[in-house]
């Protein structure tokens, strides 16, 4: 394994609350040193002057389609998509066919991706059997495999009982159950947010009520039970004022949210353009607001893509027939910059400790950090660099991305994973 000098660049680590234009060394796939010369000479000098150098991104919300949906994308290609956007993890949702709920499902994810051999993919293991709602999945038998979370990706666990089993059960692993938070009797037959351009368009509508209703039926869970709760894909303010005062009580409660729901409002489906249908739907502007401001005072804790591939032959469809998602992996720096860093909401340490160090917390692998002796994940990005968002250069499979055409400023240039270096593709 080749030792490594990452020369000349801004290293941005909250971990460690570092910001400052060191050197970065790295050993036998270790941070060995930063700033202070080792007694070896390295194998291959990285310039870095003008880019940044932050612990490895995670996207701790991603959907790979593997087994059973390999139409929509492969754990080899989803990896791919990642490790050229400056993801040196990511975290792979239950949802394939059949569901993540024993171990050698949860290893089988494993060993693709590292057959793969771009990428870190961590298995987030269902909470129940077949993600059916019903019995609880073998957990211990998942986290053996390798799994660092439970969820039923996305479908909620309506049973009240099963929830309260599963964080009692999960605590035993010290393990987070990532919630997808929908009363589905609320939303059934829903295409877009409820509210006046629903009825104007005569579109089903999904209520901000039937999120805010779960959230708070799960916050009131994690109090009872003393289980970890990461509220996945929040959207509306409601779901940030309870996640708020929930977070004030000291309660063992996180969220994240999806850059597509704080770029994008309802206003985009009045195109009737099934590429903006996703769950949850897009919301209002104050509820945009509201999702900034809760990122600006720590009470969400992740920016994570919520990569849900579809087939383009899926999306084509009409509106209300057409499957929800969208992709994400590949468009999530660069309109994080565009929301976040260019208006003045972030700096780019609070972003970072949003994309790597948050989401290496909740989920409790050893990453998210600089700091020497750590694993060597690291991206180095060029934060000036101006493209245009082009889907049909990118490295997923499927091409339903909300941000086709957007100029964009910022992107990966180098990533190296476990002390690998990779270099990224140019995007023009």
């Amino acid at each position: 394994m080749k030792r490594l000098r990452l020369r000349g660049g801004r290293v941005v680590d909250p971990s460690q609350d570092l910001d400052a234009s060191v050197d970065v060394w790295i050993e036998e796939g270790k941070i060995a040193s930063i700033d202070a010369d080792p007694d070896w000479v390295p194998d291959e000098t990285v310039d870095a002057s003008g880019l940044l150098i932050v612990p490895g991104l995670i996207d701790m919300h991603v959907h790979l389609r593997e087994p059973g949906y390999e139409a929509d994308e492969t754990i080899a290609s989803g990896t791919r998509a990642a490790v050229e956007s400056g993801f040196t993890s990511l975290a792979c949702m239950p949802d394939g066919d059949p569901a993540v709920d024993n171990q050698a499902s949860a290893e089988f994810v494993t060993l693709q991706a590292h057959r793969a051999g771009f990428c870190h993919v961590w298995p987030v293991g269902a909470v129940t059997k077949g993600r059916s709602g019903q019995e609880l999945s073998e957990m211990g038998g998942l986290v053996d495999g390798g799994a660092v979370a439970l969820s039923d990706s996305d479908r909620p666990v309506a049973n009240a009982e099963i929830m309260r089993r599963a964080l009692q059960y999960a605590q035993m692993f010290d393990t987070a159950i990532l919630s997808h938070a929908e009363v589905s009797e609320l939303t059934r037959a829903g295409v877009m947010n409820e509210g006046f351009i629903s009825m104007k368009l005569g579109m089903v509508g999904m209520p901000a009520a039937a999120e805010e209703i779960h959230v708070d039926r799960d916050i009131h869970l994690a109090q009872l039970t003393g289980g970890r709760v990461h509220f996945q894909s929040l959207s509306c303010a409601g779901s940030v004022a309870s996640l708020r005062r929930a977070k004030e009580a000291g309660l063992r409660v996180t969220g994240e949210v999806n850059p597509h729901h704080l770029a994008l409002t309802e206003e985009a489906l009045t195109s009737f353009d099934s590429v903006y249908k996703v769950n949850p739907p897009l919301r209002t502007g104050e509820d945009v607001a509201a999702l900034i401001e809760g990122l600006r005072d720590g009470t969400i804790d992740v920016l994570a893509s919520g990569h849900s591939p579809r087939a383009t032959e899926q999306k084509m469809r009409e509106l209300d027939l057409a499957p929800f998602g969208v992709i994400g992996i590949e468009s999530l720096l660069p309109v994080a910059v565009k929301t976040l860093i260019e208006p003045g909401h972030l700096d780019w340490s609070a972003l970072v400790q949003c994309l790597s160090v948050n989401p290496a917390r909740i989920l409790g692998i050893d990453r998210g950090t600089l700091r020497p002796g750590s694993v060597a994940d690291v991206t180095l990005l060029d934060p000036e660099e101006r493209w245009v968002l082009d889907p049909s250069k990118f490295h997923s499979l499927s091409r339903n991305c909300p941000f086709a055409g957007w100029a964009v400023r910022g992107r990966a240039r180098y990533v190296v994973v476990q002390g690998g270096l990779f270099r990224c593709s140019p995007r023009d």
